[in-house]
């Protein structure tokens, strides 16, 4: 089966079903209201089922060519003790976000993604001149507002979060635990540390809370990771000259099918999670290509998308409620 598609957002879950779609001879529209590729910053983890996803996309080997691979992991204590090390056969590449879109649009015919093109309410009500209808608009999707009106809104995790990047090559993959607070370190490439910290927004203060001076970031870091050692020391030492991004932690209850009508859910838009098993761009690529296969195989797009909704809700939801579990130890503590 072939037919119409519009693809509402221009981010790894909808370039990549915008290739899928492409390569089984589907006419794709994909819609993007930024100007361009909607890049924040930082390493991905690709794990080996999502690798298998891009093989399928036929975008494999230009993957691991410009990724890093890591077979190895440590967690410490802040006072330096090892608490947990994993090693073997079971790893997977890290990739910077932008360095993994670059391959993603470079994989599509010119003209295909219109940036800086959002799509309205009125264009996503059934009877319209497309055959199907793909939100994968993130956390905030107006596809999944308008569409699927039972969808409870993103919900709080209780924790903020912390990342950038510093010129410097760092080899292992770390990441240290202590009160509420954890803070890691991964390889971006061969020349750039990525890290990232988070903590239980109950040790900010009002003010550091609303803040979006990234002075105040820096401040809010030393003070609690100063004294962590190590890595942690060096990267607290270049905050305010290679900046530091900062967010709130949501997360999205399950709210039933990810598929209506003639409409589909992928990425976060369906299942926006936790970052702290590094799972949330590797589901909304398997996303792509199960949606993708499906489509490109079933003869008609209810049973695509049935296919894809029995695939792909029950795994997500287990991870969504794992990431949200491991968020609370880390940061938040089970008592919330």
């Amino acid at each position: 089966m072939n037919g119409r598609a519009l693809v509402v957002g221009g981010g790894i879950a909808g370039l990549a079903v915008a290739r899928g779609l492409v390569r089984g001879g589907w006419e794709v529209d994909v819609r993007e209201r930024l100007d361009g590729p909607p890049d924040i910053g930082g390493a991905l983890a690709v794990w080996p089922g999502a690798m298998r996803a891009f093989d399928r996309l036929g975008l494999g080997e230009r993957l691991r060519e410009r990724a890093e691979y890591r077979s190895d992991a440590a967690l410490f204590r802040p006072d330096g003790r090892k608490l947990v090390g994993v090693g073997g056969r079971a790893g997977g590449h890290l990739i910077s976000r932008s360095a993994l879109l670059d391959i993603l649009v470079d994989g599509l015919p010119d003209g295909l993604v219109h940036w800086n093109t959002p799509v309205t309410a009125a264009e996503l009500v059934p009877g319209g001149r497309f055959d199907v209808v793909i939100g994968a608009d993130g956390i905030h999707s107006l596809v999944r507002r308008t569409v699927f009106p039972h969808a409870s809104p993103p919900r709080a995790l209780g924790s903020v979060a912390y990342r950038g990047t510093l010129p410097g090559r760092v080899e292992g993959v770390t990441e240290i635990w202590g009160g509420r607070r954890i803070f890691g370190v991964t390889p971006l490439d061969a020349h750039t540390t990525n890290w990232y910290a988070a903590i239980d927004q109950r040790l900010l203060t009002a003010a550091e809370h609303v803040a979006r001076d990234p002075g105040i970031h820096a401040r809010v870091l030393r003070r609690e990771f100063g004294g962590w050692g190590g890595e942690a020391d060096r990267i607290l030492s270049g905050l305010e000259a290679h900046g530091v991004d900062r967010r709130e932690l949501l997360d999205l209850p399950s709210f039933g099918p990810y598929v209506r009508w003639r409409h589909a859910l992928i990425g976060d838009a369906a299942h926006a999670m936790a970052p702290n098993l590094g799972r949330g761009a590797c589901e909304s690529v398997v996303d792509a290509a199960v949606l993708a296969d499906a489509l490109n195989e079933e003869p008609t797009v209810a049973r695509a998308l049935t296919r894809y909704d029995r695939a792909r809700r029950g795994p997500t939801r287990r991870i969504v409620a794992a990431s949200r579990f491991l968020n609370r130890i880390s940061t938040t503590g089970l008592n919330r």
